[in-house]
């Protein structure tokens, strides 16, 4: 069952879980949130923007041209402010900061910093609490480049917990601990755009249990 976190005539804001891709990936794969979206309307539901399968949170799609022009337009000039809840490994020694590195896909699909020949991506972050040897921040990509966070956080030496692409995907707080993460800890948490009328909206998504457990257990090993 789909958490609609907002819905109108024209917008329909959904909560995505981890591990669900927004788009079939393959040619054969039909499980993904778009095509479970679509069989629930009569009408054409059209793609705004995508999130990592891994990802969870918040994501956008419109119910008409007209909608779905006025998102993208918003996406295409970056005045939509998306906000993400990433916990990273080690200590983030500055309290907030901001990365600026070109992106580049290859074929493999990987991403990475290229310099010379990179799109501009930038992402401001303030750090919310630090562990012994994770820091949980709050991320805003001013860019929208594909695995932007996760990369820009490991180009600085602090991948993104449970990632399978840019860092050890199964971290255990500390040798003795029976806690493990079983998922990216990354989350989509607030998105904040126009509405076709003007209006300004903000939706938000609660943080997912098995990111909040993890920050839980983490927080009882410093006690």
């Amino acid at each position: 069952m789909l958490n609609i976190l907002f819905e109108n005539d024209n917008i329909i804001a959904v909560d995505k879980l981890a591990g669900l891709a927004c788009i079939a990936e393959r040619e054969r794969e039909k499980d993904n949130l778009h095509a479970q979206l679509s069989a629930m309307y009569p009408h054409k539901i059209f793609i705004v923007h995508r999130l990592d399968k891994e990802t969870s949170g918040v994501i956008l799609f419109a119910k008409n041209t007209a909608a779905h022009n006025h998102l993208c337009q918003q996406f295409a000039e970056h005045t939509v402010e998306k906000t993400y809840l990433v916990l990273a490994h080690g200590r983030i020694t500055s309290n907030s900061g901001t990365i600026d590195k070109p992106l580049r896909q290859f074929g493999s699909g990987r991403v990475a910093i290229d310099m010379e020949r990179g799109k501009p991506s930038v992402t401001e972050y303030k750090v919310i609490e630090r562990f012994q040897d994770y820091t949980l921040v709050r991320a805003h990509p001013i860019t929208g480049r594909r695995h932007q966070l996760r990369v820009h956080f490991y180009s600085i030496g602090h991948a993104i917990v449970g990632d399978p692409f840019y860092g050890n995907k199964n971290p255990r707080i500390n040798s003795g601990a029976k806690y493990s993460v079983s998922r990216l800890m990354l989350h989509a948490e607030r998105i904040t755009f126009s509405l076709p009328t003007g209006e300004q909206m903000i939706i938000e998504s609660p943080s997912p249990e098995a990111f909040t457990q993890f920050i839980t257990s983490l927080r009882r090993t410093c006690l």
